[in-house]
């Protein structure tokens, strides 16, 4: 067994994986094709979001990126996770590559699973849908963005934690490539950027609210007003009505009868 467990790079040391075969690409021709790809996704977005502000621009380009890695990458994972070790097509060596930092993507951990299945069959589709809500300007695209960050949020921060909770067993701690680039820094981002994002959606989700809240308040005070003048406007009409009616009995008094003892009494009549 300990001889079968030293055929992998992976920690820990003795894990066994059966079936693992080693890469035949290196790791610059996988950090090249991961980065290069990206790099095109965030480069179109840039060019189509020019009515944009710079980081409401670089935010939209986030998620475009997050889509590409989401659906396809993470995707990839979500469907071959269990024939990864020994499979030689480019993502599955692409995963092999990174599970060096992490070797619970080599050995199919169920969270790990079970986590990247729900980042590529949700947040992927919806990167994609923030980065059309914000090219199209839609009234939602805010709610958008908090939703889809704080689940980002939320993964990564499991991600950490758990992989915390159990001593840091599935890398090399301290590797300056393995453990400080592979696991935290690339991981570190779907924290730090989420939580700005969060922030942002936050502050504009509740300007939109204190604005709705206003124009409400201000209709109120409106129909209050229109209120009062109509009652105003009643209460005048009412006057004026009593006051033709005096004067309508009153002249008809004068004109049947047409004499002033008879027009005084009536007045003291009414």
């Amino acid at each position: 067994m300990k001889a079968s467990a030293l055929l992998h790079p992976y920690w820990p040391r003795d894990l066994v994986i059966p079936t693992y075969v080693a890469n035949d690409r290196s790791m610059a021709e996988i950090l090249t094709f991961l980065f290069s790809v990206s790099a095109v996704f965030l480069l179109v977005t840039w060019m189509v979001t020019g009515r944009l502000g710079t980081l409401r621009r670089l935010a939209v380009c986030w998620f475009a990126v997050c889509g590409f890695i989401h659906s396809v990458i993470e995707g990839w994972f979500s469907l071959y996770y269990d024939v990864i070790p020994g499979d030689q097509g480019f993502l599955s060596q692409l995963w092999k590559e990174y599970s060096k930092g992490d070797s619970r993507y080599v050995i199919a951990d169920n969270f790990t699973v079970c986590m990247e299945t729900v980042t590529a069959w949700f947040w992927g589709p919806f990167s994609f849908w923030a980065v059309f809500a914000f090219l199209t300007n839609k009234p939602y695209r805010f709610v958008l963005q908090l939703i889809l960050s704080l689940g980002q949020l939320y993964g990564a921060v499991l991600y950490f934690f758990i992989e915390h909770r159990e001593g840091y067993a599935h890398s090399e701690l301290g590797h300056p490539i393995y453990f400080w680039f592979y696991f935290v820094f690339l991981n570190a981002l779907w924290i730090i950027i989420p939580l700005v994002l969060i922030v942002d959606a936050w502050r504009q989700l509740s300007a939109t609210q204190a604005q709705s809240d206003g124009r409400k308040s201000h209709k109120a005070k409106k129909q209050e007003r229109l209120l009062d003048d109509h009652q105003q406007t009643e209460r005048n009409c009412r006057d004026r009505s009593q006051t033709v009616f005096f004067l309508t009995v009153h002249i008809q008094i004068i004109d049947s009868v047409g004499g002033r003892e008879t027009c005084s009494t009536t007045v003291i009549a009414i």
